[in-house]
């Protein structure tokens, strides 16, 4: 059947009379063809009939679009979906997307180059570098404890732990003095340095400190430091609370109440260094890709991406976080905003990358089965 005809089928299978607001239950058939192109050898490189079925028949109930690019010994591409399920419009390659907390990869990356040029020490204390702001219950919390997550800080405030709890509030504004302010009112979790616990308590932070020692903005700092070198031109941060993904994008649904509600729109403030970023697959792959070859961090503060904390169980070095995939060591970062789930991974050498955007109907929940049916994959071989 032509695309024409699979989106007008797509389109009347989805399109509910109402204009704006939650979706009816779709029917997921007449799913587009992916486009797709690989050079990959069938020996060796990512397993691209696993890809290839991993994006067929969407959209789907899991998700309604997905961008994937792998790279290294053998690429492939593959672009499936929907750009707007009431219109069945394909999904777009080029689109832009929130990237969540891959914009952790930006933030350590931006500490760690403060820290090579000598303006900050990465065992100075916040206590140093941000005077007042944590509370004489607070023992000395250093950068580097900020960067591997062993500050010991509590989560800070929040409108909404999960979807269904935020969809109200998404047009509200929560600037990161509010969260931190709460997570220090709620005294220390542990002692610094001897727990490894994952948030975005220690991103938001770190994003203050950012600002505080350059004394510019945490997004333009971004700017001059990671997207311009990188010629990373679709990436940016939302201005204030500006709820919209500016530019081409495939909007994000969110099953809400056994419905499937467009969750495109969000004020993203409250996430700020910790997950605020919008960006697309081809950026994200020139960051991996400039990361891992020291063009972005250089050493030695590059290896504390690559570096897990002395304690117990710890997964997370300064941004990036460690995998094992089919007996390959992998190193990434996941992120997901509500419709939205991302992954960049690559092995240390370079020999194979991915970067994923799915437009997952459940991104804040089960991002393990988003993995095994994108990601995974682009490792099998």
């Amino acid at each position: 059947m032509p695309r024409t005809g699979r989106s007008a089928l797509l389109a009347a299978a989805l399109v509910t009379a109402v204009a704006a607001g939650p979706l009816a239950a779709p029917a997921f058939a007449a799913a587009s063809e992916p486009a797709r192109t690989s050079t990959a050898p069938a020996t060796a490189g990512p397993d691209t009939e696993a890809l290839a079925a991993a994006v067929a028949g969407l959209p789907d109930h899991d998700a309604t679009a997905a961008l994937l690019r792998v790279g290294g010994d053998g690429t492939w591409r593959g672009t499936a979906g929907v750009r707007d399920v009431r219109t069945g419009a394909p999904a777009l390659e080029n689109a832009r997307f929130r990237a969540g907390s891959v914009t952790k990869v930006v933030t350590a990356s931006i500490v760690l180059q403060l820290a090579a040029e000598g303006r900050i020490g990465l065992d100075g204390t916040v206590q140093r570098y941000l005077p007042g702001l944590l509370t004489e219950d607070f023992a000395p919390v250093t950068v580097r404890q900020l960067l591997n997550y062993t500050s010991g800080l509590r989560p800070g405030a929040s409108l909404g732990d999960t979807v269904e709890e935020g969809y109200p509030h998404r047009f509200e504004t929560l600037t990161p003095r509010q969260v931190v302010a709460d997570a220090v009112a709620q005294g220390p979790a542990y002692a610094p340095g001897t727990r490894q616990t994952y948030g975005n308590i220690h991103y938001t932070v770190l994003g203050m400190l950012i600002e505080k020692v350059t004394g510019d903005s945490y997004a333009h700092q971004a700017e001059l430091r990671i997207f311009r070198p990188l010629g990373m031109r679709h990436s940016s941060f939302p201005a204030g609370a500006d709820p919209r993904i500016h530019g081409p994008h495939n909007r994000g649904y969110d099953w809400i109440d056994g419905k499937l509600v467009d969750v495109t729109d969000w004020n993203m403030s409250d996430r700020f260094a910790a997950g605020d970023l919008i960006s697309t697959t081809a950026d994200l792959e020139r960051l991996l890709v400039g990361l891992f070859r020291g063009r972005v961090v250089p050493e030695p503060e590059l290896r504390e991406m690559f570096t897990l904390p002395d304690v117990p169980g710890a997964r997370y070095g300064a941004g990036l976080e460690r995998f094992e995939v089919n007996g390959k060591v992998i190193w990434g970062k996941t992120g997901s905003r509500p419709g939205y789930a991302t992954v960049i991974a690559a092995t240390p050498d370079l020999s194979r990358t991915l970067v994923y955007s799915v437009n997952s109907t459940d991104a804040k929940g089960d991002g393990l089965a988003v993995a095994q049916r994108f990601a995974f994959p682009a490792f099998n071989r």
